[in-house]
C-alpha cells in the first residue's frame, strides 16, 4: 500500500510541474501578444502621422484618390500580417499545451494502471472485479479523450483552411479595389485634361 501512495504522490508532483510548465507557456504567449500589440500600436501611430502629413499636402481630387489608393493596400496587408502573427502565437501555444496535457494524461494512465495492478494482486479476494471495472472506465475515458482530440485537430485544420481562404479573398479583393481606385484617378485626370 505504501508503494501505491508513493506512486500517487509522484504523479501529483509531476502534475504540479506540468501545470507550472503550462502556466509558463501561457505567460510567454501573453508576453508575445503584448509585444506584438505594442509594435502594431507604435506602427499605427507612425502611419497615422504620415497619413495626416500626406493629407495636408493634397491639392486636388486626383491626388486624394491617388493617396487613398496608395494607403488602402498597405493597411490591409498590415492587418492580414497582424492576424497571421496572432494566429501563429495562439497556435504554437495550443500545440505546447496539448503536448503537456497528452503527456500528463499518458503518465496518469500509466500510474493508475500500475497502481490498479498492484491493488488487484495484493487486495482481498474479489477486488479484481472492481479493478477491472475501473480499468474499463479508464479505457472508455481514454477512448473519449482520443475522439475529442481527433475532432479538435480536424476543427483546427478546417479553421486553418478557412483562414487561409479568407486571407486570399481579402488580399485579392483589396488588390482589385486598389486597381479600380487607380483607374478612377486616371479617369478623373483624363476628364480634367479634356
Amino acid at each position: 500500500m505504501n508503494n501505491f501512495v508513493n506512486q500517487i504522490a509522484a504523479a501529483n508532483k509531476n502534475a504540479v510541474e506540468n501545470m507550472l510548465t503550462m502556466a509558463n507557456t501561457m505567460f510567454a504567449s501573453t508576453e508575445r501578444l503584448a509585444a506584438l500589440n505594442l509594435n502594431v500600436a507604435r506602427t499605427a501611430m507612425e502611419d497615422s502621422a504620415a497619413t495626416t502629413k500626406a493629407l495636408f499636402q493634397v491639392k486636388d481630387p486626383q491626388a486624394m484618390v491617388s493617396l487613398t489608393s496608395e494607403l488602402a493596400q498597405p493597411g490591409i496587408e498590415k492587418m492580414v500580417a497582424y492576424s497571421r502573427n496572432v494566429y501563429e502565437i495562439l497556435n504554437e501555444t495550443n500545440q505546447e499545451i496539448a503536448k503537456a496535457v497528452e503527456a500528463q494524461v499518458s503518465e496518469f494512465n500509466s500510474t493508475i494502471s500500475t497502481a490498479l495492478d498492484q491493488v488487484a494482486k495484493t487486495g482481498p479476494a474479489g477486488s479484481d472485479v472492481a479493478v477491472n471495472a475501473v480499468k474499463s472506465a479508464i479505457a472508455a475515458a481514454n477512448s473519449a479523450y482520443g475522439n475529442i482530440t481527433k475532432m479538435t485537430k480536424q476543427a483546427v485544420e478546417m479553421t486553418e483552411a478557412n483562414v487561409a481562404s479568407s486571407v486570399a479573398t481579402v488580399t485579392a479583393a483589396t488588390s482589385k479595389t486598389s486597381g479600380k481606385t487607380a483607374a478612377n484617378a486616371a479617369t478623373i485626370k483624363g476628364k480634367k485634361a479634356a
